[in-house]
């Protein structure tokens, strides 16, 4: 039987760029045979320092917004990071078969350098705690965006270090990327990549006046409807290939290039791209609200979840604590 495991941060309000890059891979694997696992990575999320009561806040909206796309407690394992204690030993035993160099090469730290910042030891030794929360539950796939291949490939690399030195312990997981290459970098309403840092980020269940508002800043330029226009260079129907059909989107991008009388405007596309976001996410956002009306019930499913993972966990702690000798 094949084993996901996944995860994403709970650093705020989910945003297309989480939904389109993994929440929605998720979802949908989780209706699939074989065993999965998805956590809400809190103990990732202290790297930014993030206030004690925000960070509850942000834990259980990341619950909900799992549950409320469709994701099946019955089937699927949902849980805090930070209630499967396990992982932190793990990270240390992979931290004693890791080289620095392997670490000063991840994205995320070089990242933080470029731009000024001074990193904190946690961003720095974050690949060990992922590759500890992937090797944990002996994951054969790691549903992930792009930007987090690096990763699986990193916890790969400490698996076969632990391996060579003590034994077949850990099992070497493999990434799966969104299938839709067009959703592999979700673009932000000002053309970068959608980020809550850059604040340039819509809300999955973002509806109503500000659901249009932000819509409305989507940059574009001062061309004319009737000009002719490479559909590649407009952001607007960037957007629009991630909500409508492909024979719809085909259509869109025809009538700009052809451009004259019968072009769309760019008040066209934007009143559109409203329609199919309020009509996509509108049964997860009643959704929503039931679980948001029923706290106790959030509890139990995380609770539930916990006690599958720290079995699966342990199990596997133990088995690296004796082979290193520990045991």
């Amino acid at each position: 039987m094949v084993t996901y495991l996944s995860g994403i941060q709970p650093s705020g309000r989910q945003h297309y760029g989480n939904y389109f890059g993994a929440l929605r891979q998720h979802v949908e694997l989780s209706h699939q045979e074989g065993e999965h696992f998805y956590f809400i990575a809190d103990y990732h999320a202290l790297t930014s320092s993030p206030q004690p009561d925000e960070l509850r806040e942000w834990v259980r909206e990341t619950a909900v917004t799992y549950l409320a796309l469709g994701l099946d407690p019955e089937h699927a394992v949902l849980f805090r990071h930070s209630a499967v204690p396990e992982v932190t030993e793990l990270t240390w035993l992979l931290s004693c078969v890791t080289g620095m160099g392997l670490l000063e090469r991840a994205h995320s730290y070089k990242d933080k350098l470029q731009k000024g910042l001074k990193p904190n030891v946690g961003l720095f030794v974050y690949p060990i705690l992922m590759a500890a929360d992937i090797l944990a539950y002996d994951a054969d796939v790691v549903p992930v965006g792009k930007d987090q291949v690096q990763h699986v490939e990193m916890a790969q690399d400490m698996a076969g270090h632990f391996n060579n030195l003590y034994g077949e312990v850990f099992h070497r997981p493999e990434p799966r990327l969104p299938e839709n290459e067009s959703h592999a970098r979700i673009p932000g309403l000002d053309g970068e990549k959608m980020s809550k840092s850059y604040g340039n980020h819509v809300w999955v269940f973002e509806s109503g006046k500000p659901l249009v508002k932000a819509v409305n800043r989507i940059v574009t330029d001062s061309r004319p409807p009737e000009d002719s226009k490479d559909p590649d260079g407009i952001l607007l129907l960037d957007f629009l290939r991630l909500f409508v059909p492909p024979a719809e989107f085909d259509d869109w991008c025809e009538r700009v290039r052809a451009g004259g009388e019968g072009a769309p405007g760019y008040g066209h596309m934007k009143k559109r791209l409203v329609e199919v976001i309020e009509d996509t996410f509108a049964p997860a956002r009643a959704r929503r609200e039931e679980l948001l009306a029923d706290p106790a019930e959030l509890d139990r499913i995380l609770e539930r979840g916990a006690e599958k993972a720290r079995a699966r966990a342990t199990a596997t702690r133990d088995r690296a604590l004796s082979a290193c000798g520990l045991r």
